[in-house]
């Protein structure tokens, strides 16, 4: 299969996970792109996302690794990229802490591996762009008050963020030293359809639907703002395709909630949805140690994004959440095969003890 030669072609790392999969098909849909989705298919990523759009014509899969420089480099000279939305990453923060090197591998030298292929392919860098997603997390914790700029210095606080704080500086000492042209997005916690279930909301639906105990650490009172997985996939395509060169742009819900107001709405929802008695679901609440450098609170201050590109969410939190619900409910059998490997022993080695 070969690109047109009147779309525009990009490589999308990590297609097959969450977010990534949500970006691609937003992509896919537009006939002026030809995308190529990179992604390895470890725990995460799963070709069933992507089902609906896999026949597509300006649509193609190739499994690899991104730290794989002989591929990605054969990859360029097939394709010619014009860009690049580098969503491929290990993510989640309990599996940093016990395993950091494979963060800092798949994440820092991954990264890097992109970077040096982009830059020795774009000898001359107008009308390329190598588009980098990353985490509010590289900006540490807040207290009660204030909110993540994109002038917020970086304070990372576990190997997950440390790893994609070290990534974002690469990306843009590439820009500065080789004038490889990037823009960086940091996002708030995502959640939607596809979401795989190691992650609160996800994990909460399961456990509920099983009726087995709601794990949340300490006394649930971290504060995170929610974003949902489509209005993200639609601010980067927006990014991508009228973000200035140079630029971060931070990418948040206006959506803060406390951890557990989270889990307890959560559970109320849940309940309505399965002709529970109300109440029934939050009597499997069960507090746990909290994780070893816990962020306090997290806060995107998206006014950037929203005043130089008209972007703003579409969904409110309670919107997205019944979204989300109902999608879960009614894909039963992907969530039995994403939960049936992998998944359920990491997820037993860490809370079936607590």
């Amino acid at each position: 299969m070969s690109s047109s030669n009147d779309s525009r072609r990009i490589l999308i790392t990590g297609g097959a996970g969450f977010i990534g999969s949500h970006v691609v098909r937003r992509f896919v849909k537009d006939s002026n792109y030809y995308v190529i989705n990179l992604d390895k298919l470890t725990y995460a990523g799963n070709l069933d996302n992507l089902r609906d759009i896999e026949n597509e014509s300006n649509y193609e899969f190739v499994k690899g690794d991104i730290c794989d420089e002989d591929l990605v480099h054969q990859l360029f000279k097939d394709h010619d990229f014009d860009g690049i939305v580098h969503l491929a990453a290990e993510s989640h923060v309990d599996r940093s802490i016990s395993n950091p090197l494979e963060f800092a591998q798949t994440n820092v030298i991954g990264t890097l591996t992109l970077l040096e292929v982009a830059k020795n392919n774009w000898k001359e860098g107008k009308n390329k762009l190598f588009y980098h997603i990353s985490t509010d997390e590289v900006y540490g914790s807040l207290d009660e008050e204030g909110l993540f700029t994109e002038k917020t210095p970086y304070d990372p606080k576990s190997p997950y963020s440390s790893s994609k704080a070290s990534s974002d500086h690469f990306v843009r000492a590439y820009g500065n030293t080789y004038e490889l042209p990037y823009v960086i997005s940091n996002c708030s916690n995502n959640y939607g359809p596809n979401h795989f279930p190691e992650k609160l909301i996800p994990l909460l639906i399961n456990n509920i639907k099983k009726k087995e105990s709601l794990p949340v650490y300490g006394k649930g009172e971290n504060i995170r703002d929610w974003l949902y997985v489509e209005d993200h996939a639609a601010a980067i395509k927006l990014i991508f395709e009228k973000g200035r060169s140079g630029e971060t742009y931070n990418i948040g819900g206006f959506n803060e909630w406390k951890n557990i107001d989270l889990v307890e709405f959560l559970c109320d929802l849940m309940d309505k949805k399965l002709d529970n008695e109300k109440g029934t679901s939050r009597k499997l609440i069960t507090f746990v140690k909290d994780r070893a450098g816990h962020d306090l609170r997290y806060a995107i201050d998206a006014s950037k994004l929203s005043k130089e590109l008209n972007w703003r969410p579409s969904v409110t939190f309670e919107e997205g959440l019944e979204k989300t619900v109902d999608w879960y409910l009614e894909n039963e059998k992907w969530l039995e095969d994403v939960t049936s490997g992998e998944y359920m022993k990491y997820y037993k080695e860490h809370y079936s003890k607590t």
